[in-house]
């Protein structure tokens, strides 16, 4: 083989490296994409461990004391204990 033609055949086979590289399988523009679907699946994982954390305490405070369970039937339910006055204020 002449040295034109190993030199012919080694660009060519560049050029298919490079193609797989930037438009084939796994390419650049893929791991991209495939990256920025990563980090938001880590921030809506974030999001939901928060609220988890959140509900997991309240479930703890539900099940250590009978103030949270008080808290929580005077501001949703509206109780109100025998002899008190309910006053509610309209904003």
């Amino acid at each position: 083989m002449s040295s034109r033609a190993v030199a012919v055949l080694l660009i060519l086979l560049l050029a298919v490296v490079q193609g797989q590289l930037w438009f084939g399988r796994g390419s650049v523009r893929e791991v991209q994409a495939m990256q920025r679907k990563l980090d938001e699946q880590k921030a809506h994982n974030a999001i939901a461990q928060q609220a988890n954390e959140r509900l997991g305490a309240e479930v703890r405070d539900l099940q250590e004391g009978l103030e949270t369970v008080e808290e929580k039937a005077r501001s949703e339910l509206g109780m109100v204990k025998p002899n008190e006055v309910l006053v509610q204020i309209a904003k």
